[in-house]
């Protein structure tokens, strides 16, 4: 069985799904956006648990495109998977592209690893990094569903999306 994709327009903080995706700068630390509304919603152990991970596994910050789980606090999801997306002014088209595609490959692959069968993402590299939508979201619905038909474990994948103009762009693909 292949996984239900949903889209929905509202706070990613929100969702009862077993792991949310974080589109979080290499830091790890607070910022604005989605990355901002997880940090406020899980403070202060989320911003420990990203301190840890950056002290320890990736002291010079995370690369653009990997991704790590921390636990959640406060909310309904179990796990939080960090993912640093790529910026709209730092790459060639192309790069831009392939990184994107990690970050969603490499959050799906922690999911697997964790046991985690529903999953919501946000529009990795849309806001605050300045991607154009329409680029982004095709990636992202091309590598979910690609992923998901070869690994039917994870059951539901959401895309959790802020503004009407990105849900109605991920519409159209869905």
């Amino acid at each position: 069985m292949v996984a239900t994709i949903i889209l929905i327009l509202w706070d990613i903080t929100t969702q009862n799904t077993d792991a949310i995706v974080n589109a979080a700068n290499s830091t790890l630390l607070w910022w604005w956006g989605v990355d901002g509304a997880i940090h406020r919603a899980g403070w202060p152990m989320i911003l420990q648990a990203c301190q840890n991970i950056t002290r320890i596994e990736y002291p010079k910050g995370l690369p653009t495109g990997e991704a790590v789980a921390t636990v959640w606090w406060n909310l309904p999801a179990k796990r939080v998977i960090h993912t640093v997306g790529p910026r709209f002014s730092d790459y060639k088209n192309d790069d831009r592209k392939d990184d994107l595609f990690h970050c969603y490959e490499n959050s799906l692959k922690i999911a697997l690893d964790h046991g985690i069968k529903t999953i919501s993402f946000p529009s990795i590299s849309t806001g605050a990094y300045g991607c154009p939508i329409e680029e982004c979201s095709k990636i992202a619905v091309e590598t979910v569903r690609g992923f998901v038909e070869l690994y039917p474990e994870i059951e539901e994948v959401r895309f959790v999306l802020f503004s009407n103009k990105d849900y109605w762009v991920y519409q159209k693909l869905i």
